[in-house]
């Protein structure tokens, strides 16, 4: 008997094989491949081949792995069509490297299970109010946004609605923005369920992530918090989706194959017939939107968590006071944190900058430092004492020949946080200090450095915008924004908005457990509209009038955006190419293609970018036809088109 096998390869249609094994859709099989043998999938069509003639081979073995959901392959279909990714590529996100595993130790699964739980915590009114909003939508597929003001205790309310599903002996899935978060979040979730999730993101090793994968699919585990990729584990019995911080550009995968994984699970939500949680402070302008068409329900918190006061706001004029030479941080700065300092409060001094100064010139011949590989410039990392790309991770030493004489002379221009850090311990000197960042928090004494925080062992943080993203730091009531002016540059389609939620997530980390606290905004432009948007306590006046400017200007998410980016290692090639695959899409009813323009960042990773950017309406017609449209083009050896639907970054 013959069946569709689809393999996690580049192909679109699965490849026919025979067997006498008795087989239905979704079950796993062994099959060769080539030289190789390859684990594939039972898939519910056949490839459309008829005119060719082929061997048909044989399959190996049915594997010993329940079958994959049958509204899994669906939404998979979907997925690949929606996102114009070939299906077996969908299927890979499934796959681990191997799935086959034996001698699973049992023991590994003890403590994954929910019990049921009498946890302590008691529930505001307003809390329990948003509880019982949330379970009475939480019956079938729904999308119930929780809205609620940083620190007002969404966490409680949704671990609750979670709780009653899993009595139910249904699992659970919890999608965090960041890795970074998992270790104090796991934590928090194991104080009140009294059982250990399973962990998932890049950081997991391929072995924990085979057994976590087994155990998924044999119910052996009730919930997972994960990053992106957990999306597509084959749950056996999934009952409810909850995305933390839905507005968060984080969950946009950007590399390999493209897809924003917070709209993923909401399509993932509907195939399984289940609910799905949203969980922000500053809702995306996508998900205010289905808010508003009463697409999604709401529920809203506007009180924080045993009523903690929000932060104040002050705003430090810099245009009025003169800093000191290579300083960034006024006089009138360090006299108000040494007040919060002698009351015991933690400080955070933020700058969305790694590194220790983003740009390195010499001042003798002028030379400036840019990626060999990238069209950025490089950034000195002063404790590694290297210049390093943030883009593709090449590395040089800072010394130079210089062409005039001796070595070249550095000027370093602008601050990163090792700089700013610097500055503050000239300032504070006998204060406890540490940078969070991805530099610095990836490492495995984060958890020791975390616990440190928490313990107001450290005094004061000079931090990125990792820190903004959901971490309880109790004794933090001083924020200082250095530099608010340069985060509001650039020509971003979604600044303004990822502006918001940024400042507005940061200003949460403030004054949780109850004391008064205040953020500073040092900038030289008082009548900033960025710093009046985020003072507001109530971020749907700037939802609305961003609502507004999109609908006129037909912006997502009025209109479907298709970036179209063409790669290759030849300038001149790539640019001819360019043009011609653009004329080869035009006048095929698929919406209006502007460019071809070179992308901001022109050379990525040793390759030249050029884009062109596809308009059209919000209906799949412009995927289908798009996707049939690249299929039959045949592009020149040594260029490479990545599509990304629906893109959040134009670079």
């Amino acid at each position: 008997m013959k069946f569709p096998i689809l393999l996690p390869n580049i192909f679109n249609h699965p490849f026919t094989y025979e067997s006498d094994i008795k087989l239905k859709i979704g079950d796993f099989v062994k099959v060769p491949f080539g030289k190789t043998k390859v684990t594939g999938v039972v898939w519910d069509e056949f490839e459309n081949n008829n005119s060719k003639k082929f061997k048909v081979k044989k399959i190996i073995s049915k594997l010993d792995i329940p079958s994959l959901k049958k509204n899994t392959l669906a939404f998979l279909n979907w997925f690949s069509e929606y996102n114009i990714v070939p299906k077996g590529m969908a299927l890979k996100l499934v796959l681990t490297n191997d799935n086959e595993l034996k001698n699973i130790d049992q023991k590994f699964y003890d403590g994954l299970i929910f019990n049921g739980n009498d946890n302590l915590i008691k529930l505001s009114h307003d809390q329990r109010k948003c509880l019982e909003q949330i379970n009475n939508s939480n019956k079938k597929f729904n999308v119930h946004v929780l809205q609620g003001t940083t620190g007002s205790g969404k966490t409680f309310v949704y671990f609750e609605a979670l709780k009653k599903i899993l009595e139910k002996g249904l699992q659970g899935l919890i999608l965090l923005p960041e890795i970074g978060l998992t270790t104090q979040f796991e934590k928090k979730f194991l104080e009140f369920f009294k059982f250990k999730p399973a962990i998932w993101h890049s950081g997991i090793t391929k072995k924990n992530k085979k057994i976590i994968w087994h155990g998924i699919t044999r119910g052996k585990i009730s919930v997972v918090i994960g990053a992106r990729s957990s999306l597509f584990l084959p749950f056996k019995n999934l009952g409810l989706i909850i995305v933390d911080e839905e507005h968060d550009q984080s969950y946009k995968q950007d590399e390999g194959v493209i897809y924003n994984a917070r709209d993923m699970a909401i399509s993932r939500a509907s195939f399984e017939k289940i609910p799905i949680n949203l969980i922000t402070s500053v809702p995306s302008v996508e998900t205010y939107e289905n808010i508003k068409k009463k697409k999604y329900n709401i529920s809203k918190l506007e009180q924080r968590y045993q009523n903690a006061s929000l932060p104040n706001y002050e705003i430090i004029n810099l245009s009025q006071i003169k800093l000191q030479k290579q300083s960034w941080l006024s006089k009138e700065i360090i006299q108000k944190v040494n007040s919060h300092l002698e009351k015991k409060d933690q400080v955070l001094f933020f700058l969305n900058r790694r590194g220790f100064s983003p740009n390195v010139f010499c001042k003798k011949c002028l030379s400036s430092f840019s990626c060999p590989n990238c069209s950025i410039n490089l950034v000195y990392h002063k404790s590694k004492n290297n210049l390093l790309c943030h883009y593709c991770g090449f590395k040089t030493s800072l010394r130079r020949s210089c062409s005039k004489e001796g070595n070249c002379d550095f000027i370093f221009s602008g601050p990163g946080v090792e700089r700013i850090s610097e500055e503050v311990k000239k300032n504070f000197p006998n204060k406890k200090i540490e940078i969070f960042s991805s530099d610095t928090m990836n490492k495995k004494s984060s958890k020791e450095k975390l616990e440190q925080i928490i313990n107001n062992e450290i005094e004061i943080l000079v931090g990125t915008q990792l820190i903004s993203k959901g971490f309880h730091f109790p004794n933090l009531n001083c924020i200082v924004v250095v530099d608010i002016d340069s985060s509001s540059y650039g020509h971003d389609l979604r600044g303004a908005e990822k502006n918001l939620q940024l400042y507005h997530q940061l200003a949460g980390r403030a004054g949780r457990t109850g004391k008064s606290s205040t953020v500073y905004f040092q900038t030289y432009n008082s009548n900033s509209t960025t710093i009046a948007d985020i003072t507001n306590k109530n971020p749907n006046i700037f939802l609305e009038k961003e609502i507004n400017i999109r609908k006129k200007n037909s912006l997502p998410p009025f209109q479907r955006f298709i970036s179209l980016i063409l790669t290759g290692e030849n300038e001149n090639k790539l640019e001819k190419e360019a043009i011609k695959f653009k004329l080869f899409l035009k006048n095929k009813s698929i919406g209006k293609i502007l460019g071809p323009v070179s992308a901001p960042i022109f050379r990525l990773k040793k390759k030249y970018r050029i884009r062109l950017l596809v308009r059209g309406p919000k209906n799949m017609k412009l995927q289908k036809t798009l996707y049939m449209l690249i299929s039959k083009y045949k592009f020149l050896a040594g260029i490479k088109l990545s599509v990304d639907v629906d893109p959040i970054s134009f670079n």
